[in-house]
């Protein structure tokens, strides 16, 4: 099958040149990314072309293929130069653009080379074809380790969600006493009923502070918006209700058990800076973490609460594209 595959790209790239007398980049990458794709199905991967990447440095760059799973996770990505280019001194420019050097293959139709945990970790003339098979199986299956915590964090996260969900429904209802909380409980209950959803009621918003507590840190670091609870009114009255009681120690103790996954969710979305590949991140993570345990009514207040829009909220709940 992979020879059959890899010499179907051999005569396409032959043809390209024949038909269309180029050797550019931009003329024959199209048949590379056909060759790559087909390795990416055998293990339902996707290709996709172009995608944005969030350098270290904070700039966008656009690798010319980004291989991700079905929890958009990265598993690798793809960069195509022309023959006529040096190879080498085109690698060294990309990793000084801050260009990922954890899983990445270059390749210029004659010879590609593979980076795998910051160092060279292969490189093959790509007419041989049994080493062509070698260096595109290792690419395609070498896991991360982003890719490697995550799955584990999906597996350990998804136990701890409804434990952690009712340690925080007790908390809070301990707060029957707390008058301060009572009084900023009762006034942030008015403002939803006013302009988010006359229709709610006080168990509503016990849930909205325990996904608040959840999600906050996990909504900020997808979509960077770590002033908007600052300017959002209705996220600063849930945070006034919140201070009357979860604060102080109670806070530390909670984040304590909860730091390691919300490190590893961050380490995930490092990299995203798609607005649409954030959005389909953010369903990942609620469809796997919070849908085991939140009723739908409240998590859309939530979404709300964040400033979502429908067709966002749509995405998140697996109705939208």
């Amino acid at each position: 099958m992979s020879r059959f595959l890899i010499e179907q790209y051999h005569k396409e790239v032959e043809n390209i040149i024949a038909y269309g007398g180029s050797k550019k980049e931009t003329s024959i990458r199209i048949a590379f990314s056909k060759l790559l794709q087909e390795y990416c199905r055998k293990k339902d991967f996707i290709l996709i072309p172009e995608l944005d990447y969030k350098t270290p440095y904070g700039k966008i760059v656009f690798p010319d293929g980004t291989v991700k799973d079905e929890l958009r996770l990265t598993w690798g990505y793809w960069e195509s130069k022309d023959e006529k280019d040096n190879l080498d001194d085109e690698i060294i420019r990309k990793f000084d653009k801050g260009y990922p050097d954890d899983n990445i293959l270059f390749e210029d139709s004659k010879t590609a080379v593979l980076f795998q945990a910051g160092r060279e970790a292969l490189r093959v003339q790509m007419d041989d074809d049994t080493a062509l098979d070698r260096i595109l199986s290792a690419f395609i299956g070498y896991e991360r380790a982003e890719v490697n915590n995550f799955r584990e964090a999906i597996i350990h996260f998804k136990e701890d969600v409804p434990k952690l969900a009712e340690y925080l429904r007790e908390l809070i209802d301990e707060q029957s006493k707390n008058k301060n909380y009572i009084v900023s409980r009762n006034q942030f209950f008015e403002l939803c009923k006013e302009t988010i959803n006359p229709d709610i009621v006080l168990e509503d918003i016990r849930e909205m502070l325990i996904q608040h507590i959840l999600t906050e840190d996990i909504f900020n670091s997808i979509f960077d918006e770590t002033q908007f609870h600052k300017e959002n009114n209705i996220a600063c009255e849930l945070e006034k209700v919140l201070i009357t009681f979860y604060k102080g120690d109670t806070k530390r103790k909670f984040h304590e058990r909860v730091k390691h996954y919300y490190a590893v969710i961050k380490a995930a979305a490092s990299g995203i800076a798609n607005h649409s590949e954030k959005q389909k991140f953010l369903k990942i993570i609620y469809e796997n973490f919070y849908k085991s345990y939140n009723p739908k009514k409240a998590d859309r207040l939530v979404y709300e609460l964040y400033g979502l829009t429908d067709e966002e909220i749509k995405v998140v709940e697996g109705e939208g594209k």
